[in-house]
């Protein structure tokens, strides 16, 4: 829209056009002075010099110290579960009750045959002594002497019979009492109360694994293996001990670190990988770790006597290759190219 030089300006209008020539009357003025930035802060770690020994690592998986299939190993319903899931249980400890009643009368039925086979046996013997005292003076023939020692011998089978079929009895009355066999982690009950269990199979009723200690498997080269053999000065054929191989497991999730000893190193080598499959033995006693997790297990192999150790972070990478900043005399930083070695970790 054209203005004319006579009309009055709109008050809104007036003040944009004061407010352009302040910034004018301004932008007309000195330059601002630069200022220049601080200087960048800078970390100085001074080197670490030890000895550090280089760990092989190898990936494995952690397996229970034992594992045990609780099984119900007599039929009936189930009447008690007498434990919480994913608790520790004691070895002896009662998990479950199978009805007890009808392996109860079996006992008491088995020793009441037990009792009259021996009163049997006693009879039996009674009359034998009897005839054999009487055939000396010829008052009975030998042929019922025979017969009474037959009855005796037969009575004396009849009664170890009875005696097996008391401790079969006992046995299987035992048995509806399930108790945990070893120390360990129970998991969850697999068969509710008032369930048929034992018909026909050993019906599953949970597990209980010990996991302290707590093993890990995994596989090292066929290299490794001949190194460790020659380290043992050839003893192949003896069990290995805490000294002989240690080892450090790392928890790939976590982190968390474990000390042990390699307890058992198989006995053929995959020829198809060129690998031997190694047990290591770990301390667990908070749990903190469970069967079936994923871990690097280190075997300490060369040593390296008064290695420099710097962080990682201090290296640095052009085209030159890797390089350090070195401050020197005066504080002047300097510029050093070199090799770097291995990245430690906490294993070294």
């Amino acid at each position: 829209m054209k203005i004319s030089r006579n009309q009055p300006l709109r008050p809104g209008v007036s003040r944009v056009a004061a407010a352009f020539l302040v910034v004018y009357a301004a932008g007309c003025g000195k330059q601002p002075e630069t200022v220049a930035p601080p200087p960048p802060e800078v970390t100085v770690a001074a080197p670490v010099v030890r000895d550090v020994t280089l760990f092989e690592d190898f990936i494995g998986t952690t397996e229970a110290y034992q594992s045990v299939e609780i099984r119900a190993r007599v039929q009936g319903f189930l009447e008690k579960i007498s434990f919480e899931p994913s608790t520790f249980v004691k070895k002896g400890q009662v998990l479950f009750t199978i009805e007890q009643a009808p392996y109860i009368a079996q006992r008491d039925r088995a020793k009441a045959n037990l009792e009259a086979a021996e009163a049997g046996l006693r009879r039996a013997e009674s009359d034998l002594d009897r005839l054999e005292e009487a055939v000396k003076t010829n008052a009975v023939s030998q042929q019922e002497v025979t017969r009474a020692r037959a009855e005796r011998d037969q009575a004396s089978a009849a009664m170890l019979q009875a005696q097996a079929a008391l401790t079969s009895a006992e046995i299987n009355l035992g048995y509806t009492t399930v108790k945990s066999p070893i120390d360990g982690l129970v998991s969850r009950r697999l068969v509710d109360r008032g369930n048929l269990v034992g018909a026909g199979e050993s019906t599953l009723l949970t597990t209980v694994r010990k996991i302290d200690p707590l093993y890990a498997y995994f596989e090292i080269n066929e290299g490794l293996i001949a190194k460790i053999l020659e380290a043992r000065g050839g003893r192949s054929d003896e069990k290995l001990g805490e000294d002989d191989v240690p080892l450090i497991m790392t928890v790939i999730e976590t982190g968390a670190r474990f000390e042990g000893f390699a307890s058992w190193i198989d006995n053929t080598v995959d020829p198809s990988t060129g690998t031997i499959r190694v047990r290591g033995e770990f301390p667990n006693p908070e749990a903190k770790v469970f069967p079936g997790v994923f871990v690097s297990v280190g075997i300490p192999g060369e040593l390296l006597p008064d290695a420099l150790l710097v962080e990682e972070t201090a290296l640095g990478t052009d085209l030159g290759g890797r390089y350090l900043l070195i401050v020197g005399d005066g504080e002047v930083v300097e510029r050093r190219s070199g090799e770097a070695g291995r990245v430690l970790g906490d294993n070294s």
